[in-house]
């Protein structure tokens, strides 16, 4: 599985960009996405470090 960002909540602060280990999260023209096929939710480390730093909640579990 992945994470995916709620684009409706997101508000493009950035915060989660740098936080990704595999380099997944990108922000293009204000709008910021997940790329599925490398995001591996930071699986040795608990909780994925996107969903722990953003500030509105709107990274979660691809379905």
């Amino acid at each position: 599985m992945a994470m995916k960002i709620d684009p409706d909540v997101c508000t493009a602060c950035g915060d989660c960009e740098p936080e990704c280990p595999t380099v997944s999260i990108s922000m293009k023209k204000g709008v910021v996405s997940i790329k599925a096929s490398t995001c591996d939710e930071c699986v040795d480390e608990g909780e994925p470090r996107c969903v722990a730093v953003c500030p509105v909640d709107c990274i979660s579990q691809a379905a």
